[in-house]
């Protein structure tokens, strides 16, 4: 017996999932503050106007938080939480700090979560920061992955921080994750 009925996702987010500094993990203005930002599109190249990212990532220490506050921030307490709505042109952006690792030798990632219309249920993936190619090399879910499409999982270092795209579908499409207990709480 199901739960919930599956349903297709969207497309009315910008409805009732956004508020104030829901993209912002910290201020803008923090001294370490990354920016974490990229674009969603569709299978045909096209930008996703409407989709809603969420990401859950460690603080820079590596611990996974579990703190209140994400839904009305306060202004200092850091999360780990966060959500950001595309734009007309499928951008979104986030104001973080980056992860580190949750285990010696691990690489550091953004949990990232994908709601958008035509899908019938929210997609997973991980965004990884590029800086230490050894440590990616070594990483266990990375290593599961075809080599000419662990790109898709990789985030790439721009002037402001890190930018990271989403492709639902195409040649170039993301890696997308299973969950099994997830899955079969839908089932």
């Amino acid at each position: 017996m199901s739960a919930v009925p599956g349903q297709t996702v969207g497309p009315f987010f910008h409805l009732g999932l956004e508020y104030d500094g829901m993209n912002e993990l910290v201020p803008p203005g923090h001294p370490r503050a990354l920016r974490l930002h990229g674009h969603v599109y569709d299978g045909a190249g096209d930008p996703v106007p409407d989709a809603v990212i969420e990401i859950w990532q460690a603080d820079p220490q590596g611990h996974i938080l579990r703190q209140p506050g994400s839904l009305r921030r306060d202004g200092w307490t850091f999360t780990g939480w966060g959500r950001a709505a595309t734009g007309p042109d499928g951008h979104y952006q986030f104001t973080t700090l980056e992860p580190g690792a949750t285990e010696p030798g691990k690489a550091p990632f953004f949990a990232v979560t994908v709601f958008a219309r035509g899908l019938l249920d929210r997609l997973f993936t991980r965004a990884y920061l590029p800086d230490d190619p050894d440590v990616l090399a070594n990483d266990t879910l990375l290593e599961s992955v075809a080599p000419d499409r662990r790109a898709t999982l990789i985030a790439r270092r721009d002037p402001d921080g890190a930018v990271f795209d989403i492709r639902l579908q195409g040649d170039d499409e993301t890696i997308f994750l299973t969950y099994p207990r997830l899955r079969d709480a839908w089932a």
